[in-house]
């Protein structure tokens, strides 16, 4: 699952799951695993240890998500939408199907 449809700084829309219809930018993507880490969604309490330097706390922090609960979000339809691969000169381009906009 190494198709490149969601990358790093992408606003994504989680289609499924607990968090279905929150959006998020993506912190970072895990390809092998086919998870990425989004700001703001799937969210879990973590123990942190107590240490000379610091105290003990429960943090929240955000946990990986599968890519196949992810769409990338377009704000000017105000929902996801699938990605299209056009040739923009010499590169290929990630485009939006919904708007047209381009990606990269």
């Amino acid at each position: 699952m190494s198709i490149a449809r969601i990358k790093k700084n992408d606003t994504v829309i989680a289609i499924a799951g607990a968090d279905k219809g929150k959006t998020g930018k993506v912190l970072s993507v895990n390809p092998k695993q086919g998870t990425a880490i989004v700001e703001g969604l799937r969210k879990v309490k973590k123990t942190i240890r107590r240490t000379e330097q610091a105290e003990g706390a429960i943090v929240e922090v955000e946990a990986p998500i599968q890519l196949s609960n992810l769409m990338p979000y377009d704000a000017d339809k105000k929902r996801g939408s699938r990605i299209a691969r056009t040739q923009s000169g010499e590169t290929k381009v990630r485009t939006l199907k919904a708007s047209g906009k381009a990606l990269d």
